[in-house]
C-alpha cells in the first residue's frame, strides 16, 4: 500500500513538472488576461481562409492600443512578458501572429497562448534566459522560418543582397542591463557573428512602390536601416487600404497601434536611415 502511494505521488510530481515545462514562467497583470479573454471571445471562429487576412483582422483589433517601448525589459530573471495594455512594434507583430495561429487551431485558452508566444519569441521556441530571446529581427525571421511559421520572400520580391556586420548589442552592452553578465554578452556576440556571416536581402526603398502588387495583406514588413550594427529598426503588418495601396499596420512611435495614413512607400521616406524593407510571409497553418 505504501509502495503504491509512493508511485502515485511520484507520478503526480512528474505530471506537475511536465506541466511547468510546458507553460513558461510569465509576467502579466490581471488586465492583460482580461484583454486576452475578451479578444478571443470576439474573434472565436473568425479566422479567414488566408492566414494573412487573419493577421490583418487580428491586428485591427489592437488599433488604438498605446505604444510603449521596451515592454520586455524587466528586471530580474527572463520571463515571458505578456503586456497587451501597451505594445511596441515587435510585440505587436508577435501577439498578432500568436493569436492568429490560435484561431486556426480553434484554441482560446491562456496556456496555449503562452506556449505559442514563447515559440515565436524565443530561439527554437524555448525560453532559456535572456540570450534565447530573438533580439534582432533578422534572427527572429530566421528562427521562425526554421519553425515553419514564416517565409522570407524578399529575394522573390526583388530584394538585393546586403552584407552587413550586426553587432549593436555587443558593442553597446551598457544599453542592456542584462549584458552586464559576461556569459550573456558572449552568447549575444555569437548570435551577432552568425547573423553577420549571412547575406541579407532587402527590397530597396525606391523599389517598394513598384513591388506593391507582390505584397499581400498580412505580410510582415521589417524596415532595414543603415544604422551601424543594426539590421532592422521597425516592423509592422502590410494591409491594402481603400486607395488600393499597401499601408503599414503597426505599433507606431506616434503613440498607438494604427494604420499609416500614407502608403508604405511614402511612409518609408519619413524614416531616417531607412534603406528598404524585408518582406516576410506568414505560413498557412496546415499548408
Amino acid at each position: 500500500m505504501v509502495f503504491r502511494k509512493l508511485l502515485t505521488l511520484l507520478a503526480l510530481l512528474g505530471f506537475l513538472a511536465f506541466g511547468r515545462s510546458q507553460t513558461p514562467a510569465f509576467s502579466c497583470t490581471p488586465q492583460d488576461r482580461a484583454i486576452f479573454g475578451d479578444l478571443m471571445q470576439r474573434m472565436a471562429g473568425m479566422h479567414a481562409k488566408d492566414i494573412g487576412e487573419t493577421l490583418v483582422a487580428v491586428g485591427r483589433q489592437f488599433v488604438g492600443t498605446p505604444y510603449v517601448a521596451s515592454t520586455l525589459e524587466l528586471e530580474g530573471q527572463e520571463t515571458l512578458v505578456v503586456n497587451l495594455r501597451g505594445l511596441d512594434c515587435t510585440t505587436f507583430v508577435e501577439n498578432v501572429l500568436a493569436i492568429s495561429w490560435l484561431l486556426y487551431q480553434e484554441k482560446q485558452d491562456w496556456e496555449s497562448y503562452l506556449q505559442t508566444l514563447e515559440k515565436i519569441r524565443y530561439r527554437k521556441g524555448q525560453l532559456k534566459g535572456y540570450p534565447s530571446r530573438l533580439h534582432y529581427f533578422t534572427d527572429w525571421i530566421r528562427d521562425n522560418q526554421e519553425k515553419g511559421l514564416v517565409t522570407d520572400i524578399t529575394p522573390q520580391a526583388g530584394g538585393v543582397p546586403v552584407v552587413k556586420e550586426i553587432n549593436f548589442m555587443g558593442t553597446h552592452p551598457e544599453l542592456y542591463p542584462a549584458l552586464s553578465q559576461q556569459e550573456y554578452l558572449e552568447e549575444i556576440r555569437k548570435v551577432e557573428a552568425s547573423l553577420s556571416s549571412e547575406t541579407l536581402y532587402v527590397l530597396p526603398a525606391e523599389s517598394v512602390a513598384g513591388q506593391e502588387g507582390f505584397i499581400r495583406d498580412g505580410d510582415i514588413i521589417a524596415l532595414a536601416t543603415r544604422t551601424p550594427g543594426l539590421d532592422v529598426t521597425h516592423t509592422g503588418i502590410a494591409v491594402r487600404a481603400e486607395d488600393g495601396r499597401i499601408h503599414l499596420l503597426h505599433a507606431s512611435t506616434e503613440g498607438a497601434v494604427m494604420i499609416s495614413k500614407e502608403p508604405l512607400a511614402d511612409y518609408l521616406k519619413k524614416i531616417r536611415g531607412n534603406t528598404g524593407i524585408i518582406v516576410v510571409r506568414p505560413v498557412q497553418p496546415g499548408g
